[in-house]
C-alpha cells in the first residue's frame, strides 16, 4: 500500500518542514499550497523526490469546495493510496480588532467567517471527504496546527483566535467520532515560531522577545521541532494518542 501525507499549507514554514521530514521517512507527499512561484515549488519537489518518494503539489484554495473535490479525485487516482497522515497547516485570516474607534477598521462578518472557514472548518470538510472516499486506513493520523492564540488573546488577533479555538474543538470531536475506526486526531500547539505567518501579526516582534525571555530553552520554536513531533506521532502507529492539544514549545507555556 502506498503511504501518503496530505498537507494543507505545504509550501512554507511548518507545513514545508513536515513535508521534508515525512519524505525522509519514506512517505509520499501530496501538498496543497496557494501562493509560491513555480520555480520555488519545483525546487521543493526536487528536494522531496531526492528522498526516494513521490510528490504532487496542487496550487489551489484549500477552502474552496470544488478545489477540494478535485484534489480528492486526484488522490483517488493514485495507485492503492493510503493517507497515512493528514496535516492541516493553513494560516490565512484577517488581523483586525473587533472593537475600534474607527468603525471601518472593525472586523466584518465576512472577514470572521472567512478566517474561521479557512483555518478551522476546512479541516472538517477535508477529513469528511478523505474518510468517505476510503482514503484513510487503520492508524491514520489527522494533525492540525494550532497556537497559544486558541486560548490567549492578542491585539488584532481575535478572528484567528476564534478560528484556532474552533479548530481545537473540531479535532476533539473528530477524535471521538473516528476512534472506532482507529484513526487518531490531535492538535499541535507550537511555541512562537518565526514564520511568514507570524510576521504578518502586528507587533509580532514583542511576541518574539517575550518568548525568548520566558522559554527555558532560550530560543524560539523551529519548524523542525514541530516536524519532529509529527514524525513521533506517525511512528506511534496507533490511535491511542488522540483528542489532544499537544504543546510543542520547549516549555514556553510553563
Amino acid at each position: 500500500m502506498n503511504n501518503w501525507a496530505v498537507i494543507l499549507g505545504s509550501s512554507s514554514g511548518i507545513g514545508r518542514q513536515c513535508a521534508i521530514e515525512l519524505a525522509k521517512n519514506k512517505i509520499n507527499i501530496f501538498g496543497v499550497y496557494l501562493r509560491k512561484p513555480k520555480n520555488y515549488i519545483e525546487e521543493l519537489s526536487d528536494e522531496i523526490k531526492s528522498y526516494g518518494v513521490k510528490v504532487r503539489f496542487l496550487k489551489m484554495n484549500a477552502a474552496n469546495e470544488s478545489n477540494r473535490l478535485d484534489a480528492i479525485n486526484q488522490l483517488k487516482s493514485l495507485d492503492n493510496v493510503n493517507v497515512k497522515i493528514f496535516i492541516h497547516s493553513l494560516a490565512f485570516g484577517t488581523l483586525k480588532p473587533m472593537i475600534d474607534n474607527e468603525e471601518n477598521n472593525q472586523l466584518k462578518q465576512k472577514q470572521i467567517e472567512m478566517t474561521t472557514d479557512v483555518m478551522s472548518h476546512s479541516l472538517i470538510y477535508w477529513a469528511q471527504d478523505l474518510f468517505n472516499n476510503n482514503l484513510f486506513n487503520k492508524h491514520s493520523q489527522i494533525i492540525a496546527m494550532t497556537s497559544a492564540g486558541g486560548n490567549k488573546q492578542w491585539k488584532n488577533y481575535g478572528a484567528v483566535s476564534l478560528a484556532k479555538s474552533s479548530l481545537e474543538s473540531a479535532i476533539r470531536q473528530l477524535a471521538l467520532e473516528l476512534a472506532p475506526h482507529q484513526i487518531a486526531c490531535n492538535s499541535i500547539e507550537a511555541g512562537v515560531t518565526l514564520t511568514a505567518a507570524l510576521e504578518k501579526i502586528p507587533n509580532f516582534q514583542s511576541m518574539v522577545d517575550s518568548a525568548l525571555n520566558i522559554n527555558p530553552h532560550k530560543r524560539l520554536t523551529l519548524p523542525e521541532d514541530i516536524a519532529n513531533a509529527v514524525i513521533m506521532l506517525y511512528k506511534h502507529n496507533s490511535s491511542w494518542i488522540t483528542g489532544n492539544t499537544i504543546k510543542v514549545d520547549g516549555g514556553e507555556s510553563l
